[in-house]
């Protein structure tokens, strides 16, 4: 399964998959913000020491003048935080506020520190700036049970982590998350969705990835990751959050690069998850809808049209009007007719297709008074 960085909007995610039979089954969603009844909602921000710079903390390394002294960094943290911490409370969480953590902190980076509840307003104010104690390692695992066990009892929970670089549990989270999986499809634990957001030049996607193809032998889908510099807009946040019975649009269409329909979406509306088999040579789909047309590739480096209005039907040309063959001048040469042979005359071409017609018609008549 190939998961495409470059999904055009609308489409939220876009999965591609080898399929039997020289084809590509293709699972894509529509961004739309979800709508739970009860959701929780969380943020856990990375406070182990590799994040320092992040947090826009200049070392100054003793450097006292100042013709050698970087540029202190800025703290690239709190624009990210303040704007997911304030969607989620805004949008989603059922009490309007949400839990902000640091995570990774202390010896191994294995502790938590709470900051605490914001309501949008606050967390749009807040500035998220570092931890009071940097951890030494980089331990997820220790959030995630923090997450899932103290909001055990919300029907849902949406719990956002952001990161700069390498997992230091990724075996432990993965062998956690498999248990997790299995307990919510058994109806033992309530339904939870982890989103990895990466942030810096450091990040481990490799390790994102892993978590996000998780197989769990069950169809709970735990984790979603995001590379923050890519993101076009918060709610991708919510690409895998998606009610398969949900419907975005009254009808719409699935075509391939030669606009032939692959899905038609007539009868039913167009839902928000959608599941189809391309050709393997295709280098692009096409969903129609609402008179626009969204061109996406099937992998990263595909050339594509750009999206727009859906073409409008070109009025077909009249046909030139036929040059009409008429002696311009009297005839120029003239043969005389011997037995056997035929009289010829040289015509001139002219174009009267501009000019007005004035033709008039005079009848011979023979020496029998046949015209």
């Amino acid at each position: 399964m190939t998961q495409l960085k470059h999904a055009v909007e609308p489409f939220g995610e876009v999965n591609v998959y080898p399929a039997e039979g020289d084809k590509t089954r293709v699972v894509a969603t529509i961004l739309m913000e979800p709508h739970r009844q009860g959701a929780q909602t969380r943020i856990a921000l990375d406070g182990s020491g590799s994040m320092y710079k992040l947090y826009g903390i200049d070392d100054g390394g003793g450097v006292v003048s100042p013709l050698f002294k970087k540029k202190k960094p800025t703290n690239e943290i709190t624009p990210i935080a303040q704007k997911i911490c304030a969607y989620l409370a805004r949008k989603l969480d059922a009490d309007g506020g949400t839990t902000c953590i640091y995570w990774a902190t202390g010896e191994g980076g294995s502790r938590i520190e709470v900051v605490g509840d914001f309501r949008a307003e606050q967390a749009e104010q807040h500035t998220f700036g570092p931890p009071q104690d940097f951890g030494t390692g980089t331990q997820l695992l220790p959030a995630v049970r923090y997450f899932v066990e103290r909001f055990k009892d919300a029907p849902w929970g949406f719990f956002v982590f952001i990161t700069d670089g390498e997992l230091h549990d990724l075996d432990a989270v993965k062998a956690h998350s498999i248990q997790l999986a299995r307990a919510i499809e058994a109806g033992k634990r309530n339904p939870v969705k982890f989103v990895l957001i990466g942030v810096g030049p450091e990040i481990n996607e490799s390790q994102m990835i892993e978590l996000d193809d998780l197989e769990s032998g069950t169809e709970v889908d735990l984790w979603d990751h995001k590379i923050a510099s890519e993101m076009r807009v918060v709610q991708e946040i919510f690409a895998e959050v998606v009610d398969k019975n949900a419907r975005v649009a009254d009808h719409g269409r699935i075509l391939d690069p030669q606009g032939r329909v692959i899905k038609d979406y007539s009868k039913g509306g167009l839902p928000a998850y959608l599941e189809f088999e391309m050709p393997l040579d295709a280098d692009y789909f096409t969903l129609e809808v609402n008179g626009q047309h969204f061109h996406q590739g099937l992998f990263d480096q595909a050339k594509v049209p750009a999206s727009g209005p859906i073409p409008s039907a070109k009025a077909a040309k009249p046909p030139a009007p036929t040059p009409l063959i008429t002696p311009s001048a009297p005839p120029t040469k003239t043969a005389t007719k011997e037995p056997g042979e035929e009289q010829w005359i040289d015509l001139e071409l002219q174009d009267l297709s501009s000019q007005p017609l004035d033709i008039d018609f005079e009848l011979h008549k023979d020496d029998k008074g046949k015209p």
